[in-house]
């Protein structure tokens, strides 16, 4: 069985290293204790949302960013297809955002 705690705590260790930081270094950020940032890691914790934020601020990495990953893993998991396109009210919402700040 797929734990979501062990899911995040991959995902958060994958950006973490994708990024060439310490452990040290995003505690550091996010203000959490080194140990406590492991054990999520590890998926030995389960982390508050206002604790995810934190550490994602910390990675400079959206919350969104993070869930979508655990998610995608989880369907993996659960042998789902993930769908590889944007649904089409998020990409115009987008589009329309950078057409206006385009204007200004």
């Amino acid at each position: 069985m797929t734990l979501l705690r062990a899911e995040i705590g991959d995902t958060l260790r994958t950006a973490r290293r994708r990024q060439n930081r310490t452990l040290r270094d995003v505690s550091t950020g996010a203000s959490v204790s080194l140990g406590y940032l492991s054990e999520i890691e590890r998926g030995q914790k389960e982390a508050s949302s206002e604790l995810l934020a934190a550490i994602c601020e910390a990675l400079d990495m959206p919350v969104s960013l993070l869930l979508r990953e655990v998610s995608d893993r989880f369907a993996i998991s659960e042998g789902v297809d993930i769908p590889d396109t944007v649904p089409a009210e998020l990409s115009e919402r987008v589009l329309a955002d950078e057409a206006l700040a385009g204007q200004a």
